[in-house]
């Protein structure tokens, strides 16, 4: 890499890269970014041994992660440790008050938007956009929380006239993916990027010739190698909230984007679709 990226990414590209490391790598990495005092001062000597590794373990680790040494791997790190820092907020804790934890979870979100912003391909929403547009048939594919994200995303196409089917069960999804053709998009949704069934419907679709889109918190997931486009989300992970709750969060504005992007290609018979969709569900309002 040997080079300054925005500090705002750095820490969203690394957790990106988590699926790719073992147990002892991501052990490594974890003691770097649990140390409140990592700067650019901070020597290779002292990080190996806080972790309990080699000194070229940690260089292996750092080339691993996409920067040409530890160097590149330190100066990147201490300048995200330090806007970070700027704006962190503290752990969850069972003790805190009310206004505490309204405050830090409100801040984990921001952070979340903050950073999954700070790596967004712009390309990659464009790309999405086009395939969603141009699509046949839309079909998305997500299970437990991720299948509400799928849902959400249902909805607000249908406002605008754009028509997508929602699976959640492994059969329908498979049966689903298998119905697909080259005029159609598949859309996988994982945090993870490991849901074996949302995996496999996503690898079916693919096959069949259809486009397939993830959305993901990791770059480099199984979900991830399945698709033509990949929208990444990232949170960082909490005790009690865990990464999904703010990651979530980003997804939502993620699909919010490619909304209006897929409106803004034909705005007028969006306008138009929204203005009956509106009328339609108007006498089921009371008052």
């Amino acid at each position: 890499m040997n080079e300054v990226m925005d500090p705002k990414s750095v820490g969203p590209r690394i957790r990106m890269m988590r699926p790719n490391l073992t147990p002892l790598e991501a052990k490594v990495v974890d003691s770097v970014f649990g140390r409140r005092d990592f700067s650019v001062e901070t020597a290779l000597k002292d990080v190996a041994e806080t972790a309990g590794v080699s000194e070229a373990m940690v260089v292996k680790i750092a080339k691993k992660l996409g920067f040409s040494g530890y160097r590149d791997f330190r100066q990147n790190v201490a300048d995200y440790v330090r806007v970070s820092d700027a704006e962190m907020h503290d752990e969850l804790s069972p003790d805190d008050s009310g206004a505490e934890i309204v405050s830090k979870v409100f801040r984990a979100s921001i952070q979340a938007l903050e950073e999954t912003l700070a790596i967004a391909d712009v390309a990659a929403f464009e790309r999405a956009a086009d395939f969603i547009a141009d699509a046949r048939r839309r079909d998305l594919y997500g299970v437990g929380g991720s299948a509400q994200i799928a849902r959400d995303v249902a909805h607000k196409f249908l406002r605008i006239g754009i028509h997508a089917s929602v699976y959640d069960d492994a059969h329908m999804m498979a049966m689903s993916a298998a119905l697909l053709g080259t005029r159609d998009v598949a859309i996988g949704f994982s945090h993870s990027g490991a849901t074996l069934v949302t995996l496999e419907a996503l690898q079916i679709a693919r096959r069949r010739g259809a486009r397939t889109i993830a959305i993901t918190n990791y770059s480099h997931s199984p979900l991830a190698e399945a698709a033509d486009v990949v929208l990444c989300s990232t949170a960082r992970g909490s005790p009690l909230l865990g990464e999904n709750a703010a990651a979530r969060i980003a997804q939502l504005n993620i699909l919010d984007a490619i909304f209006v992007l897929v409106a803004q290609r034909d705005v007028k018979s969006a306008e138009a679709a929204l203005v009956r969709t509106k009328e339609a569900v108007r006498d089921k309002r009371r008052g």
